[in-house]
């Protein structure tokens, strides 16, 4: 992935579109506190299984917020969107699936794991976990995303799945890691064994 950073520098947040910053005051057992918050949208994310290639379907992408915390920035998670339209949950994590990774899935075969707390320190935003499952026939588009997005579509076999998860020197999410957990637990014995 082509990542070339120039001028990277943090600004004050004005006329924010999708976070924004509070400072929360309360009184816990009669002691006056105060926690800076930031306010963000809730999120979808979809764990995406190849069938025909034994693999996980994952995005690769620029996070401004790590490369903030040093190393490049890159980061390789679950395909993601936020939710800020008014449309059921499953109905953007099929349209999210097919912007940023180019598959169609019908939306009786998008199923919810669970829903989890991120950010808790900061944000304490919601994040709904799905599955799903491809094969080449759903491929529609080269994902990517929309707009400017530069998202790259990278695929890990299952057989270097769980050597992923503890590769320091790649940039992911925990709730990758619990995603990964949850198939080997729920769903690895269920699959075929594809062709070679």
């Amino acid at each position: 992935m082509k990542n070339i950073i120039e001028d990277f520098k943090l600004n004050p947040l004005e006329n924010p579109c999708f976070a924004k910053t509070a400072l929360a005051t309360f009184k816990q057992n009669g002691i006056k506190k105060s926690w800076e918050i930031v306010e963000s949208h809730d999120s979808v994310a979809i764990l995406i299984y190849h069938k025909e290639r034994d693999a996980f379907v994952l995005v690769k992408q620029f996070r401004p917020a790590v490369y903030n915390r040093g190393g490049n920035g890159i980061t390789v998670e679950m395909c993601a969107g936020i939710v800020d339209k008014d449309k059921s949950l499953e109905q953007i994590a099929k349209e999210e699936i097919e912007e940023e990774c180019g598959y169609s899935v019908p939306l009786h075969s998008i199923e919810r794991i669970t829903k989890v707390l991120s950010a808790v320190g900061t944000s304490g935003s919601t994040q709904i976990i799905y599955y799903t499952e491809v094969d080449d026939t759903m491929k529609v588009n080269d994902g990517g995303g929309v707009d400017d997005e530069q998202i790259e579509v990278i695929e890990v076999p299952i057989s270097e799945a769980k050597s992923f998860m503890y590769d320091e020197s790649i940039g992911k999410t925990v709730g990758l890691m619990f995603a990964f957990m949850w198939w080997f637990e729920a769903k690895s014995m269920l699959q075929p064994k594809p062709h070679q």
